[in-house]
């Protein structure tokens, strides 16, 4: 073999086209740009510290693209900023695609201080795996009419969500009647007056009803959050999450399961 031959064949090699190709190690999809680096070796991610997984590039890609479940954040003028943030970071950080929907596209204030341009308006969002609603200003939403039709005509949704006051949109569409909810601990009582079929319970960080999540206000909605990561995605992934945000306040099964899904 000349020197030029066993140039190409090196480069080949170490290209990884060889008998002997390098295996790749991939991090779980985590919405981050770590999510296309190859590692030549197994462990964690040393940027979000998940745990490495031997996989081709084709099976990293398919598997990304399989497991993207997209998850529709309706938010409303003043809602409150934990409210969404907090789940917004567990959702992207396991994987989903977040994106916000509003009644329009026009900018929102959260707490007045934030502003938010939202992705889409109710005409023209995309169907999504998951819908979320928050509180803050949650009556707005909920007394409007273009936004309770919109909620009831969304199809093939596997869970809705909600934190805090935002369990009073569910509520208005029908989708908490004959459910074990909760939610703000001061708005208990308003609820329970709101859906009278549903039973409003009180100390208690989420409700799982299955297809259904509420939780209780602002943090418990992280609790929330993380219990449906572990119900879609696997314990370790929920307590991987957990620990990359330093929530070192969740304590896995801490809320109620009314129902099993």
């Amino acid at each position: 073999m000349n020197t030029f031959s066993l140039y190409v064949t090196a480069c080949l090699l170490f290209m990884g086209f060889g008998a002997h190709a390098q295996d790749t190690y991939y991090c779980l999809p985590c919405n981050n740009p770590c999510d296309d680096i190859a590692f030549n070796a197994p462990g964690k991610c040393t940027h979000c510290n998940m745990e490495l997984v031997k996989q081709t590039k084709e099976e990293h890609e398919r598997l990304a693209k399989k497991d993207r479940l997209k998850v529709a954040f309706y938010l409303q003028n003043g809602v409150e900023v934990l409210d969404f943030a907090g789940p917004l970071e567990v959702f992207t950080y396991a994987g989903f695609e977040v994106f916000i929907v509003s009644k329009d596209k026009n900018q929102l204030f959260a707490q007045g201080v934030l502003r938010i341009t939202p992705d889409y308006d109710i005409t023209n969002a995309p169907a999504a795996d998951i819908i979320a609603f928050f509180g803050g200003n949650a009556g707005k939403a909920a007394n409007d009419p273009d936004v309770i039709s919109w909620l009831k005509k969304q199809t093939n949704v596997q869970h809705y969500f909600s934190v805090c006051t935002g369990a009073f949109i569910l509520g208005k569409a029908g989708l908490l009647d004959g459910l074990t909810v909760t939610t703000f601990h001061e708005s208990i009582e308003g609820l329970q007056a709101a859906v009278p079929q549903a039973k409003v319970l009180s100390n208690v960080r989420y409700v799982d009803n299955g297809r259904v999540i509420t939780t209780a206000g602002i943090s418990a909605g992280i609790d929330g959050a993380l219990h449906l990561v572990a119900k879609l995605r696997g314990d370790e992934m929920a307590k991987k999450v957990a620990a990359y945000m330093e929530y070192d306040k969740w304590v896995p099964d801490q809320g109620m399961v009314a129902k099993q899904q």
